[in-house]
């Protein structure tokens, strides 16, 4: 039997695709939800939506890129429209794909990151606030990263560090800023998720050392406090008690999701 966690209530999530995104919108539904998925891809969208609710009552979907203040505007006006309104954001939309550190960085590149992950996720917030505050409370969740605390020894990604970074600092301003509305703010951290890009570098690293995918998997597992990995589905868990009214004391906090392996 689902729980009513979100029962009634509508949220969004940018940046939907095969893993965390998914795995977000269709904790939503399974909760009692409405999802307004949003990203770049509009096919990904329709998949994703199809395969979490087939018939549609329940999911809104739009093409969105979040550096674009007016298709953030429509997302939100698409959330208002289809369920008449907002009561919870979730910005799982980032830009992870860039690696190396500051030696051989190009910061136009840094830029473009920093406007996807810092900006980017504080103008869809922003486009959000009027149907938040009209419904006198509710939840903004922002996705993290365990490398903005710790940087990990096995890939570098200084720009995304950076940039979530920032982005966990601006949470700490949004909670008192927006407090007096009863909108909650909080940011959930990621260590080492299993999902589709960790199972894409467990099977690179795999090919390149020329061991199993299971002996990596293992390697990984073997820093965590507990015997296996956190899965995406771990942490759309977390983020959906954020967005509820469980959680709802909870504001200007991060919650590491990352079986232990680091401990603050």
């Amino acid at each position: 039997m689902s729980s009513s966690l979100l029962t009634g209530k509508t949220v969004i999530v940018s940046g939907v695709g095969a893993g965390l995104g998914h795995q977000v919108a269709a904790a939503v539904v399974r909760d009692g939800g409405n999802a307004v998925l949003g990203a770049r891809t509009g096919a990904r969208l329709a998949a994703s939506a199809a395969g979490i609710d087939p018939g549609g009552a329940r999911t809104a979907y739009r093409a969105t890129d979040i550096t674009d203040e007016r298709q953030c505007e429509a997302l939100a006006g698409l959330a208002c429209d289809r369920f008449g309104g907002i009561d919870a954001v979730v910005h799982v939309a980032a830009w992870d794909s860039h690696f190396g550190g500051l030696e051989d960085a190009d910061f136009d590149t840094w830029k473009g990151v920093v406007d996807v992950n810092l900006l980017g996720t504080l103008r869809m917030t922003r486009a959000c606030l009027p149907a938040l505050k009209e419904r006198r409370g509710g939840s903004v969740v922002f996705i993290g990263t365990q490398s903005a605390v710790a940087a990990p020894s096995q890939v570098r990604q200084a720009a995304y560090a950076a940039s979530k970074g920032a982005l966990t600092s601006a949470m700490y301003s949004l909670a008192r800023e927006l407090g007096p509305h009863r909108i909650r703010v909080n940011t959930v951290l990621p260590g080492w998720m299993w999902g589709p890009p960790v199972e894409a570098y467990v099977q690179f690293t795999a090919e390149s050392e020329g061991v199993s995918a299971a002996e990596v998997r293992e390697r990984l597992a073997a820093r965590m406090a507990l015997p296996d990995l956190a899965t995406d589905g771990d942490v759309a868990d977390a983020v959906v008690f954020l967005a509820s009214e469980r959680a709802r004391a909870i504001t200007g906090q991060s919650l590491l999701v990352n079986a232990g392996e680091l401990m603050r």
